[in-house]
């Protein structure tokens, strides 16, 4: 089946088997290796992606049903000179260790910004539940999620001025 999406500002038709995962169509057919595939049940979110703006864990949909839609995966959430506040977050408060659930953590997180540009610690871990990390037991990622939500208040309040 022939499958159009726009992925990352860029619009993508491919034919792809019917029972092609989203995951699966981002990593082997578009060569976007940062969406993580983990568990393939939905219980890891390391291969959460943004659909039409909502985050999504890409191994709960199919590629055709994601027909039309736009679709950012890390990649498209900042680049290497230009990293979106989350991405600098986790950086600058060490809420990676592996990396493997970062990619994951990082949109699953952005959303929760989008819709609540100032949670509390509890909001956030709320938030991530979908989300498992191994190795940093979550409290440098919420600071992550903390220190992004500040920065982008800033960013925001500079610009209003």
């Amino acid at each position: 089946m022939n499958v159009t999406l726009t992925v990352n500002g860029k619009t993508y038709t491919r034919d792809v088997e019917p029972r092609t995962l989203l995951v699966h169509f981002i990593r082997e057919d578009l060569g976007l290796t940062g969406t993580h595939v983990g568990c393939d049940t939905s219980q890891c979110g390391a291969c959460t992606v943004h659909v039409n703006g909502d985050a999504v864990k890409s191994c709960t949909l199919l590629a055709v049903q994601a027909q039309g839609a736009d679709i950012t995966t890390i990649e498209g959430l900042g680049t290497p000179g230009d990293l979106h506040p989350l991405q600098t977050g986790f950086w600058e408060e060490h809420g990676l260790q592996c990396g493997f659930c970062t990619p994951g953590m990082i949109m699953a997180s952005a959303e929760l910004l989008k819709h609540n540009p100032n949670p509390t610690e509890d909001q956030i871990r709320h938030h991530l539940e979908g989300n498992y990390c191994r190795c940093t037991g979550y409290h440098n990622i919420v600071k992550a999620v903390q220190h992004a939500a500040g920065a982008m208040q800033g960013a925001s309040q500079a610009a209003d001025d």
